[in-house]
């Protein structure tokens, strides 16, 4: 990169929108705020998966928050938050300059995470030389283990590609086994960390049940013609199209199924087939896709929160990782209120304690969550849950889906 370049990306990142807002308590005016910040995606390919899981969460839950009179302290007294946020606009550079930034320039009391894989290992080691927690929701990573023995103040969310892939493989087991489709698997997958993860693991897996990859290709960030992919998935006898995708490549290959009349049993994509704007994207006819996640829509505690985030937001949360951003926060709202804002005893306490969240009572196994949901899919309004099949609130898979 050139010395102009170096100038031209300083000059471009977008300046902080610092907001504070308004108090429901006239005492929490006069206490010092708390100050939070983050850099998230607002343009670019990522700004869809952030602008529906991350960016509403950390509003609904900022509002409430200050509403309630601020973040509550260990003495009782509490402190607004005021909020420092960044756009990264979808590039690792933009992000780390931010990262920086918040640490040493606007000196920020906590820093929530990016949205995304990518994202998320792209700010760890900085999150860590900078002694902040990181509570990374939404980064699906089987280094995840390793990164939290080396991070010790990070927390992975989401899981592993390797438990997405193999409750997948389960989940088409069974109807394999039924006798409700063939053994014949086509498999694409994009070219970023998510993707590289979950089509590693899931070839052996496939393998190891009995499946034939008839088709197994990645394709790169940001692709939107996905029209000769689908014209070779379609002569290669597949029963099961699987696509392990982001939002983008999640969209463009659902509307390309339904203008090319390619009508799979099981239709299956990655990040974005949970999202509520779904079911736009599919004119109506998402009956029986499956992506990864799901909700248990029997929940009350989930209901109350989908209710929430559509009268605040204006739109439901998706179906996977919001509801699990949100308990993240709830996990440091509670963090504080024990032990204060310091970054060691905040680490310390989110590694040990226990937290009742609208996900239920979550307590990090070495600073993992591992009670997760792994495969879902849309029947009826909702997109529930189906793996892990042994879990309460799980529904029953319904294959084949029906055609467009």
């Amino acid at each position: 990169m050139t010395q102009n370049t170096r100038r031209a990306v300083l000059r471009a990142l977008p300046l902080a929108m610092v907001s504070a807002l308004a108090l429901a308590a006239p005492l929490a005016a006069q206490q010092e705020p708390v100050t939070i910040g983050y850099a998230v995606s607002k343009s670019g390919p990522n700004a869809t998966g952030a602008g529906i899981t991350t960016i509403p969460n950390y509003e609904l839950w900022v509002k409430e928050v200050n509403e309630a009179g601020g973040l509550e302290m260990p003495d009782g007294s509490r402190r607004p938050i005021e909020v420092v946020e960044y756009d990264d606009r979808s590039t690792a550079e933009d992000l780390v300059r931010a990262i920086e930034r918040l640490a040493t320039q606007d000196k920020v009391d906590l820093i929530l995470p990016p949205w995304g894989t990518g994202g998320n290992l792209a700010i760890a080691p900085l999150m860590d030389r900078f002694g902040y927690p990181q509570l990374a929701v939404t980064s699906v990573t089987d280094m995840a283990p390793e990164f939290a023995k080396r991070w010790d103040r990070s927390f992975w969310m989401l899981g592993g590609g390797h438990d997405y892939a193999t409750a997948l493989v389960e989940t088409l087991s069974a109807a394999k086994e039924a006798g409700t489709i063939n053994d014949k698997v086509a498999m694409i997958s994009v070219a970023d960390g998510f993707g590289i993860d979950l089509v590693k693991a899931a070839r052996p897996a496939f393998e190891e049940a009995g499946f034939e990859l008839v088709y197994d290709e990645s394709y790169p960030l940001g692709t939107s013609d996905f029209a000769a992919i689908l014209n070779e998935v379609q002569g290669s006898g597949a029963d099961s199209f699987v696509a392990f995708s982001y939002p983008p490549g999640s969209f463009g290959v659902t509307k390309q199924a339904m203008t090319t009349g390619f009508n799979p049993k099981v239709f299956y994509i990655g990040v974005g087939g949970a999202f509520p704007i779904y079911g736009k994207i599919a004119e109506g006819k998402q009956e029986g896709v499956m992506s990864i996640g799901g909700v248990n829509a029997d929940s009350p505690e989930i209901a109350e929160y989908f209710a929430k985030h559509t009268e605040v937001i204006g739109t439901p949360p998706d179906s996977w990782a919001s509801a699990i951003t949100y308990a993240s926060l709830e996990m440091l709202e509670e963090a504080v209120k024990r032990v204060g804002l310091d970054h060691e005893a905040l680490a310390s306490e989110l590694s040990t304690g226990s937290f009742d969240t609208v996900i239920g009572e979550v307590k990090l196994e070495d600073n993992q969550l591992r009670k997760l949901w792994w495969v879902g899919q849309w029947q009826g309004e909702h997109f529930v849950a189906v793996s892990p099949a042994d879990q309460t609130g799980a529904s029953a898979p319904v294959i084949p889906k029906p055609e467009w």
